[in-house]
């Protein structure tokens, strides 16, 4: 995956960055919008990472999971397209269009599979096709060397590199997508290496997340998220935050709410303060339940997923993150700048508080 270049000599604990847009009623926006609120964020990346997810991006293949993959080398192309035979029927199998720019070097092989899951397959297993894609994402990302799943989900799509994010966009050409929802990531890495991997978005289906913090709890987190399948691979704390959104969501069945309550939980003090009876019983559940699941240390972060986008900062809110609003786009971002800089005209401003999920979704229909 090219080299994993170090970070650098002076370390910046505040750095990185993040965005998102969503349209509430479905209008497909392009890339490069996404792209443009990361220009006033420069400094707070160092080009060792840059990305950006897209969702309804692909509505021509939007029954079939988008596989976006960066190999080493052909043969090993080949050896995980075999894999991918066993399990899936491959419906469109191509390079990934990218541009040739000077800021943007060792790049791997990078291709996309439109694919479905084999009816005998799910049926030999006793799965669902989501835990089938998921599993052999896993089985991808920690048997096959060289070879590493970056998006796996339904009509969305993640791109990612070594470089400032700014000049991953215009690597990836995202003036030539349109999504009615897009998150950013500009990456100052603090504790892990710079390596395409290890970029953000990361995601799991259609799970994305960007991320600006450090993960104290990170070997709470992952010791017990792994006890269900999942493997931390990646280099970088964050990973984690992405499978534990897919286990409360996808597995446990709890809401965005309940899975923010979980992560950023509550202070005991709160809970016995300012609720109500019926949602005190609730809250203690969520965090006698899942105690492991708790994410400490400062971070913001941005989920997004099928219909919607959902940010969240830490419960003491140690990481800085704004929200705007100008008629139906939703507008989030580490800094007021990066929000103007996609709408100068926005019409309302705030900054959420610490533990408060803010989670916007599209008009039910549209999307």
């Amino acid at each position: 995956m090219g080299k994993m270049r170090k970070e650098g000599q002076f370390r910046i604990p505040s750095g990185c960055a993040i965005a998102a847009v969503i349209s509430r009623n479905g209008e497909r926006m392009p890339g490069d919008l996404i792209a443009k609120s990361m220009e006033p964020m420069h400094e707070r990346s160092n080009g060792l990472g840059g990305g950006f997810a897209g969702y309804g991006i692909y509505p021509e293949y939007r029954d079939f999971y988008a596989l976006h993959l960066f190999f080493d080398s052909r043969d090993v192309r080949k050896e995980c397209e075999t894999l991918l035979k066993e399990y899936f029927e491959i419906v469109q199998s191509e390079i990934i269009p990218t541009r040739k720019i000077p800021e943007i070097t060792d790049e791997p092989i990078i291709w996309r599979y439109f694919v479905a899951p084999l009816n005998s397959m799910l049926r030999s297993l006793q799965l669902d096709e989501k835990e089938l894609v998921a599993r052999t994402v896993m089985k991808i990302n920690t048997e096959m060397k060289g070879a590493y799943v970056f998006s796996s989900g339904k009509n969305m799509g993640t791109f990612k590199a070594v470089g400032f994010p700014e000049d991953v966009g215009r690597f990836y050409q995202l003036e030539n997508y349109a999504g009615y929802s897009w998150t950013a990531h500009g990456r100052y890495p603090t504790n892990t290496p710079g390596w395409w991997g290890g970029a953000h978005p990361f995601t799991l289906l259609d799970f994305s997340v960007v991320h600006n913090g450090e993960i104290s709890s990170y070997d709470a987190n992952r010791r017990f998220i792994e006890m269900f399948g999942y493997k931390c691979t990646l280099l970088t704390d964050t990973e984690v935050i992405t499978y534990i959104m897919d286990y409360l969501i996808r597995i446990q069945g709890l809401s965005m709410t309940e899975a923010a309550n979980v992560v950023a939980a509550p202070f005991w003090s709160t809970i016995e303060r300012e609720w109500d009876r019926e949602e005190r019983q609730k809250q203690a559940y969520l965090r006698t339940v899942f105690p492991s699941l708790l994410v400490t240390g400062p971070f913001s972060i941005v989920l997004g997923f099928t219909g919607g986008i959902m940010a969240l900062n830490d419960r003491l809110k140690l990481r800085s993150m704004v929200v705007g609003e100008k008629d139906e786009r939703v507008y989030i971002a580490s800094e007021e700048a990066a929000i103007r800089a996609m709408e100068p005209d926005v019409e309302k401003i705030w900054a959420p508080a610490g533990g408060e999920p803010v989670i916007i979704r599209v008009k039910e229909g549209v999307c």
